[in-house]
């Protein structure tokens, strides 16, 4: 798992940090709300601690531009303000969780598990989005900053897959397992083909490239 901590305050930024890497998480730091900014919309995270009180973009302004931006990803604002008021300024602003400084990081750790479990059962979604890439589940329409992607059957199994694994390294085979759902001779090139077909239609013809490889490891969407 990839979090994103935006804090400005150095010894919090290692405590916490610290405490997410011994339990097992990938931890990038962010020292100021543009920077966080930048970092929350460019990046892949599977979630964000966010201070309120940060430098040259206060918290809340950074979810609310990250929400009107369209990420979905889960938010756990951290701040010295405990008044009901802050936590439901915190709320609206796009925030998933509040935690009031001090704290518990076992607390903080338990709250940022919840908010994962949350997201990852969340099947019931319309749509899904990953940066300017949409797909409508009920509808099955795919486009990309309001242009359509004309995908085959199997094409758009593996981009929804990857889209609901978006910014995790997904390997071939769990691939073959999750999309053809069979056991699979190891010498096949089926997903890298199918890889290969999905990447010139999502990708081609826009500067951002969504699909990577990431070599001796799979794929990753985001």
């Amino acid at each position: 798992m990839n979090l994103l901590i935006i804090e400005d305050d150095d010894k919090t930024a290692a405590f916490v940090a610290r405490g997410f890497h011994e339990a097992g998480f990938a931890c990038t730091r962010a020292a100021d709300g543009e920077e966080g900014l930048h970092l929350a919309l460019e990046g892949a995270f599977d979630a964000i601690i966010a201070d309120i009180m940060l430098p040259r973009l206060d918290g809340l302004e950074l979810i609310r531009r990250l929400r009107a931006a369209g990420r979905a990803v889960p938010v756990i604002v951290l701040s010295a303000r405990a008044s009901v008021e802050s936590k439901i300024a915190g709320l609206e602003a796009g925030g998933d969780d509040y935690l009031a400084k001090p704290f518990s990081f076992a607390e903080l750790l338990a709250r940022v598990q919840a908010l994962l479990r949350r997201a990852s059962a969340a099947p019931g979604a319309a749509s899904l989005r990953v940066a300017d890439l949409e797909m409508d589940l009920l509808t099955h329409r795919v486009q990309r900053d309001g242009r359509p992607i004309d995908l085959q059957r199997l094409e758009y199994q593996l981009l929804e897959y990857l889209m609901r694994h978006a910014g995790r390294v997904v390997a071939r085979t769990t691939i073959l397992e999750g999309v053809w759902g069979y056991d699979f001779d190891p010498g096949t090139n089926v997903v890298e083909t199918r890889i290969c077909r999905l990447r010139e239609k999502i990708d081609r013809d826009f500067p951002r490239k969504l699909l990577r490889t990431v070599r001796g490891f799979g794929y990753v969407l985001g």
